[in-house]
């Protein structure tokens, strides 16, 4: 039986929330973030659990973070529902860009840009944010469990003038042509890898690490800019540009493409620590086992696993 119900169900959601007022998004979002928290047991304990265990914090201060990290979960889910009612005379009461001059000179440069960035804050804003600033964004998306949920995602960010590639496909192709002709290309970095990822430590402990970003900004000397979107405690966002870096060629492949994946997980790594109530905390980020015998950063990047994992 198709679900394609689910679809239009959320189209009319859309719709009705389209016509809120923005404060209104907010306490909407707010009390279904409280309610998901009441109903998603799994998840809850999960985040508790990870967020303890990684930042050695009391369950007092735990206990916190993952209260406020569900209701902006809420909010970020009727913010995407609100996307159709970003316009550009609008975009900029809600948010602000910090930095743009980073994005604007790595651009300029002509060689793609490989954007870096986290489920930190409501990151499908983020690229909605920079695609209808005017920067020429694409960005390799992995697809959600549902089809429907994916339909309307993918729908809603190529509204705001997102290309759209997914992960472990042939469209891996397409994306590196986009980053060839000076395409901004963004890659969500901060997901369990399986057993194609580098093992890298994240948060202390030992983590199997996407290798895309990596990939891209050797094979193209495309620079490396990391961007992340926070909530500002008054409303709106922030959008975080940090400084351009790029891959560094010493001739010692292996320890090269290393090197720049853990300078690229510690950034993330930072910016969920100074923001802990703005990453999802219940997401299985250590899910591939790590043994102490495997083969890690001595293996070298495989085009078998750049196809999987780019």
């Amino acid at each position: 039986m198709s679900n394609a119900w689910q679809y239009y169900l959320l189209k009319v959601l859309s719709f009705l929330i389209c016509l809120l007022p923005y404060k209104g998004v907010l306490w909407l979002g707010k009390i279904l973030g409280k309610l998901y928290y009441r109903i998603a047991a799994r998840q809850r304990r999960r985040a508790l659990l990870q967020i303890q265990d990684s930042l050695g914090i009391s369950l007092d201060d735990a206990q916190k973070h993952i209260d406020s990290l569900f209701v902006k979960l809420g909010q970020t889910f009727v913010e995407m529902l609100y996307m159709p009612a970003l316009t550009l005379e609008n975009l900029h009461q809600y948010i602000t860009i910090e930095n743009r001059h980073f994005l604007a000179e790595a651009v300029e440069q002509g060689r793609g840009v490989v954007l870096l960035t986290a489920h930190v804050g409501n990151w499908e804003w983020l690229g909605a944010c920079l695609a209808m600033d005017g920067f020429p964004l694409a960005a390799v998306i992995k697809r959600q469990p549902n089809d429907q949920h994916t339909r309307i995602l993918n729908e809603y960010r190529e509204m705001a003038g997102i290309e759209i590639f997914a992960r472990g496909t042939t469209e891996l192709v397409s994306a590196a042509r986009a980053l060839k002709k000076g395409k901004i290309l963004g890659f969500l970095a901060d997901q369990d890898a399986g057993t194609t990822g580098l093992f890298i430590e994240f948060l202390g402990k030992m983590s199997s690490t996407p290798i895309g970003p990596t990939v891209f900004a050797k094979k193209f000397k495309a620079p490396v800019v990391p961007v992340f979107m926070v909530r500002k405690p008054e409303g709106g966002h922030r959008v975080i540009i940090h400084e351009p870096f790029y891959y560094e060629d010493t001739g010692n492949e292996v320890e090269d493409n290393y090197k720049i994946t853990v300078k690229m997980t510690k950034i993330i790594e930072n910016t969920i620590r100074e923001y802990p109530d703005e990453w999802l905390w219940f997401q299985k980020r250590w899910n591939t086992a790590y043994s102490e015998t495997d083969v890690k950063y001595e293996q070298s990047i495989s085009p078998e696993r750049i196809g999987k994992q780019a």
